[in-house]
């Protein structure tokens, strides 16, 4: 099968197309024909210069071709979606205890894009955020994936939202999927705004998807007993100050959201705590992914480009 590799590095992520074996599924897992595949900040960032290849893509849609062993309800034919072994390739594993079914409402495309956002920001916003309806998010590069997957998850939950972004033109399009007030801004100045905007009281819950710059702005933004999650460095920035004061008096919790620790038992709980609370609304198109931009697999590397040029709103996807 065609499999495409990335080597993210400091100057770029370089990508290379391979002929590799279509895999096998092991006990417990499923192989899947790819329709579709997202990428993701995280696949991009962090790498060093001549380090190796290695497959990429995270997420992907498709169609079961084959079950493991000891796997059960799932069949092949079935339309699937979920994190994926390799991606960006016409076939890929998935562990079956993460796999969701692609609802009929969503395209392969929209299916693709769906299981990490979703499941990154239903952690933040309901596992560990207990955001309710009529609370205050702040989510900052609110144009980003994560961002407005977070965004679409709040109003579906009944909450408001602001976000900042650089760009006026990228805040007036979420603005028509419900982005209560924008902040236009690429600094670390947006308190003084968050307090106006909700009466000097601050927001309940902050996603923070750029880093270590704005962390001290964030803390500031917050609310009495306000939680603030942390999942991005954009800024590249994996440190910051923080005022100990603000923490003790203002009761404030600070949380992360890495999968990179956590075992496939411990990510299947949160795959079935959103299938539970948030399928319905997938299913109803209440919820629906929003995708900038689709590539055919071939353009993998301008699509990847493009990601890297930070001009996107939602998710990129790419066709297989």
């Amino acid at each position: 099968m065609k499999a495409y590799w990335i080597a993210p590095g400091p100057g770029g992520t370089q990508v290379e197309l391979r002929e590799t074996p279509t895999p096998e599924p092991k006990p417990g897992e499923l192989l899947v024909r790819v329709r579709a595949a997202a990428l993701n900040r995280g696949e991009l960032l962090g790498g060093k210069a001549g380090a190796p290849a290695k497959p990429g893509g995270g997420e992907c849609s498709g169609e079961i071709v084959k079950v493991g062993d000891g796997v059960t309800g799932f069949a092949a034919g079935d339309r699937v979606m979920g994190r994926c072994a390799g991606g960006f390739a016409e076939y890929a594993l998935m562990d079956a205890r993460e796999v969701m079914r692609a609802p009929a409402s969503l395209s392969w495309e929209e299916a693709a894009a769906t299981p990490l956002v979703s499941l990154v920001v239903y952690d933040m916003l309901v596992a560990q955020g207990h955001l309710q309806a009529g609370q205050w998010l702040l989510v900052t590069a609110v144009s980003s994936g994560v961002g407005v997957g977070a965004l679409q998850m709040a109003k579906a939950l009944g909450a408001r939202v602001i976000g900042t972004s650089g760009s006026a033109e990228k805040l007036a399009r979420l603005e028509k999927i419900g982005l209560d007030v924008g902040i236009r801004t690429r600094s670390a100045d947006f308190a003084d705004a968050v307090l106006k905007a909700t009466d000097g009281k601050g927001v309940n819950l902050v996603v923070n998807n750029v880093g270590g710059t704005v962390f001290t702005e964030c803390i500031k933004a917050l609310a009495f007993e306000g939680r603030l999650a942390t999942v991005g460095h954009m800024d590249r920035t994996m440190s910051a100050t923080l005022d100990l004061e603000a923490l003790h008096g203002k009761r404030l919790t600070v949380f992360g959201v890495s999968n990179r620790l956590r075992n496939a038992a411990q990510r299947a709980e949160t795959v079935r705590g959103f299938v539970r609370d948030l399928g319905p609304h997938l299913e109803g198109g209440r919820l629906r992914p929003l995708i900038d931009r689709a590539y055919p697999l071939a353009e993998l590397s301008s699509a990847i480009a493009f990601m890297e040029s930070d001009a996107q709103v939602g998710k990129i996807v790419v066709r297989v």
